[in-house]
């Protein structure tokens, strides 16, 4: 009866209803794959531009505290920092901005001041405003600004300036690797006895770092042609996408800044950046090694790490 009745009923039925407006994930989704879509429609060889001009800049910076007295503050033992770290921090994070300011970045200087910063899947500026600090006190002229972008956590454009002696290493990813605008690529070296290697004893001091360190350097020395320690992590990558150098490891550096630009230049020269056990490389485990792709297997063997 109630069924028959429902029939014998004329019902108008109304599609819209009006509901308080709510942000469902699918609309969140959908904002996050615009906003990524939008930043990736920006040509690569944007950003570079970008990098090179903050590079540049900051390298004028550099330059002239370099022959000028520093005022050297201490962030441990051996790890120093000067008014020319900061002040280039701040140029080139201002500059990014200026540009960039949807972007995210990390710095070295800003997240020693500030603590932990977290690398996230959104386009990331990654900064070492003056890689080689204890060089550029010292006068060495190893020194370099290191630029770094990140696209989902993976390293897309780097560029490592030293203006002290005027080179610029630049890459992007898939586009290749150049020294002032002239393609690189890492050496055919295929031994190790003739090999060339760098690396770094880092700023950590106590005994158990220290013999490590050492026992390490005594091991390779048996097995490689020589070792150099140069002070920067960012140009001993580079050094390695040139062919300058063979092999390169260091553990326990400041953090990404110190790779994020030279990883990318090293893999576009046609090296291999790795973690030294020789699984994948991790841009933020402060452990990284490089090297062409024939020595590597042999490189891991006697890193032993």
């Amino acid at each position: 009866m109630f069924l028959s009745s429902l029939r014998s009923k004329s019902f108008v039925y109304h599609p819209i209803i009006s509901i308080p407006s709510i942000p469902s994930a699918l609309s969140l989704v959908r904002a996050s794959f615009i906003k990524q879509s939008m930043a990736e429609n920006v040509p690569l060889e944007e950003y570079l531009a970008t990098a090179v001009d903050a590079a540049k800049k900051a390298g004028e910076i550099i330059r002239k505290g370099f022959y000028q007295t520093k005022h050297i503050e201490h962030k441990g033992q051996v790890d120093l920092v000067t008014e020319t770290d900061k002040a280039c921090e701040d140029f080139i994070f201002n500059y990014l901005k200026e540009h960039h300011p949807s972007h995210k970045f990390i710095g070295e200087e800003t997240t020693a001041a500030c603590g932990h910063t977290e690398l996230t899947n959104e386009p990331t500026w990654i900064v070492d405003p003056l890689d080689g600090t204890t060089n550029f006190v010292h006068g060495f002229p190893f020194v370099c600004v290191s630029i770094g972008l990140t696209i989902g956590k993976v390293p897309t454009v780097g560029v490592v300036y030293n203006p002290i002696i005027d080179e610029l290493f630049t890459g992007i990813r898939g586009k290749g690797a150049f020294l002032n605008a002239k393609p690189i690529k890492v050496s055919s070296q295929d031994e190790l006895v003739k090999s060339l290697l760098a690396t770094e004893v880092g700023t950590k001091r106590d005994k158990l770092t220290v013999d490590a360190t050492t026992d390490r350097i005594n091991r390779f020395l048996l097995k490689v042609r020589s070792l150099r320690m140069s002070g920067s992590c960012a140009l001993n990558l580079c050094g390695v996408a040139c062919g300058r150098i063979d092999l390169f490891f260091e553990t326990g550096f400041g953090g990404p800044w110190d790779v994020a630009a030279g990883a990318v230049i090293v893999t576009e020269a046609g090296g291999l950046v790795f973690d030294p056990s020789g699984k994948d490389f991790d841009i933020t485990s402060q452990r990284v090694a490089a090297s062409n792709p024939i020595l590597k297997n042999a490189f891991v063997e006697v890193l032993e790490l």
